[in-house]
């Protein structure tokens, strides 16, 4: 309902703050209707905001994550002030990663959007050391084993190198953790930036570094796995 995280939720619920049609419910795990049933939380109805998807241009150096246990600042650090509700970020960007962030409030889209069999393809620009040969592009492109895990990408392919660095372009369809890294470094390719540009058919395009804006109800349609 665009309140809280889910744990927040269930800390909210045990301490007796939520009532379910005017009793107190301390079982987080009870079955609701949100559009039959009044939920009241410390004595305030609740109403569901609809559904609400943003895409934002991560910078690198923000943890995609509610809180970190080391203090380092979140992404939502963005949304300070926003007016939206609770959102939860669909997929992840590790901290050194930038590019395209999908925020939600709607679980079960987000779940549907990041199920593997629903192959929607993630483009990413992505420099690296080394000048990576034909061999290596088609190696991404087959699978690598690392820690016993095969990885592999929809595509691969160089869009621009110089004398001592090379960008690629690597379309996923799924998406492991840490995987492209781990897939140039088997390869003997470290990893000097990594840019999320595209999901699906919506793109990063030019929405400025650190800013975010609203999904229209045509793009999150065409996001929708059918």
């Amino acid at each position: 309902m665009g309140v809280c995280s889910r744990s927040e939720a269930t800390r909210r619920i045990e301490a007796g703050r939520v009532r379910v049609n005017g009793k107190v419910v301390r079982d987080p795990e009870m079955a609701t209707d949100a559009v039959k049933d009044d939920i009241e939380m410390d004595g305030v109805p609740l109403q569901s905001r609809g559904h609400v998807c943003i895409a934002v241009n991560k910078p690198r150096g923000l943890v995609v994550s509610t809180s970190d246990e080391h203090g380092r600042e979140t992404v939502y650090a963005l949304l300070r002030d926003a007016g939206l509700p609770w959102l939860a970020p669909i997929g992840r960007l590790d901290k050194a990663s930038e590019g395209l962030l999908l925020m939600s409030n709607d679980p079960a889209w987000a779940v549907r959007l990041t199920d593997p069999d629903a192959h929607i393809a993630k483009t990413y620009r992505v420099q690296v050391r080394g000048l990576p040969d034909q061999a290596t592009l088609r190696r991404l492109h087959s699978g690598v084993i690392d820690r016993g895990e095969r990885l592999s990408a929809e595509s691969v392919r160089m869009i621009g190198c110089g004398e001592k660095n090379a960008w690629l372009e690597i379309i996923l369809t799924e998406g492991r953790n840490r995987q492209i890294r781990r897939m140039l470094a088997a390869c003997g390719h470290d990893v000097l930036r990594l840019m999320r540009v595209a999901i699906g058919s919506l793109e990063l395009g030019d929405l400025p570094k650190g800013a975010w804006r609203m999904l229209t109800a045509a793009e999150i349609d065409a996001l929708s796995p059918r």
